[in-house]
């Protein structure tokens, strides 16, 4: 009998989903199938094997093969050829198409459901760049613990590479990111928050503090202070420089700002920083000129995972960081 999987919809008993499919005269018939028996299958699936997939599930291997022959019954095929190697059958492959979407709905409207029952309250994992930094932060922190006290909120200081890694696999509800793409990834939601140019910053005795603007191609011969490699803005600085024809002499890297604005105090070299960092710096001895010429600018947005359900705690979060970190009366850094 070929087997016709048509949909999947989550049921609001929470025992199982409607799978509609042809039986032998033909017709449409609905049977209900219990949600831990797809989860089961797609554990099995993914591991190829039953032992693998119950050690991950923490359930014995005999109910969870169990659960599956119950599933495979129920459904009226072989799912797996069993062998040495679970292989899936053309049904089971059906079967595992739709099995995704199914769970992600399931676990999205629990996740919805809970929100509900505990409104203002639970946890939000949060993502932050070392170039935005606690001091920063900790405005757009302090706003929000002030209207949701119970909100627990959990920041981690990592690259953007590891933020977007974070909120790919659930690890992290929210990110700030500094290379955003061209185009919207796929599998994010991005919001840019930020475009910000970046300014030189030398000490107050060097020939080119005088100057009002300057060209990049007027530092080939300076000694460069830059972010880490791992840092966007690194990259950037290489290439526009290469654009001017040159490569920078660098004679430090760091991914602490205070480092690098104190290094060209003791007049080790010159840096490249976002205006608004630049703006903020008070010691007498730096001089800060804006660039001309340059489209070099630090790129901040917010990223979450999409077509993932977000809890109401996340959602004030975002609309909350989006207007304070947009904000120009704000000195957000």
């Amino acid at each position: 009998m070929e087997f016709t999987l048509f949909h999947l919809v989550i049921t609001q008993t929470f025992q199982g989903f409607p799978v509609v499919k042809q039986n032998e005269n033909g017709k449409n018939g609905v049977i209900f199938v219990d949600i831990r028996h797809l989860e089961y299958f797609s554990e099995a699936a993914k591991q190829l094997s039953f032992t693998k997939a119950a050690a991950t599930l923490h359930v014995s291997q005999p109910s969870l093969s169990k659960a599956i022959k119950q599933l495979e019954d129920e459904l009226g095929v072989p799912l797996f050829y069993r062998s040495k190697q679970l292989v899936l059958t053309d049904a089971g492959k059906a079967v595992l198409i739709n099995a995704k979407s199914v769970l992600d709905a399931f676990h999205n409207l629990n996740s919805e459901l809970k929100d509900v029952k505990d409104l203002k309250k639970g946890e939000i994992k949060i993502g932050i760049p070392p170039i935005i930094g606690a001091a920063f932060f900790s405005s757009v922190i302090s706003r929000y613990k002030e209207k949701h006290p119970e909100v627990k909120l959990l920041l981690n200081e990592v690259g953007s590479k590891m933020i977007k890694q974070g909120v790919e696999d659930g690890s992290l509800d929210i990110g700030l990111i500094c290379n955003l793409p061209h185009r919207k990834e796929e599998m994010f939601e991005i919001i840019e928050v930020i475009h910000d140019p970046l300014t030189l910053v030398t000490d107050r005795d060097h020939p080119l503090a005088a100057k009002e603007s300057i060209d990049v191609s007027e530092l080939e011969n300076e000694p460069f202070i830059l972010y880490r490699e791992d840092f966007t803005l690194h990259d950037k600085i290489l290439e526009e420089c290469a654009n001017k024809g040159f490569h920078p002499n660098i004679v430090c890297q760091s991914s602490q700002r205070d480092f690098m604005i104190e290094m060209v105090a003791a007049k080790l070299g010159c840096a490249l920083l976002p205006s608004k960092i630049a703006g903020n710096i008070i010691d007498p001895m730096l001089a800060v000129i804006p660039l001309k010429n340059s489209n070099l600018s630090l790129e901040l947005g917010m990223v979450w995972k999409k077509n993932k359900y977000l809890p109401f705690a996340v959602r004030e979060f975002i609309d909350m960081s989006t207007h304070l970190l947009a904000g120009e009366e704000m000195s957000i850094y």
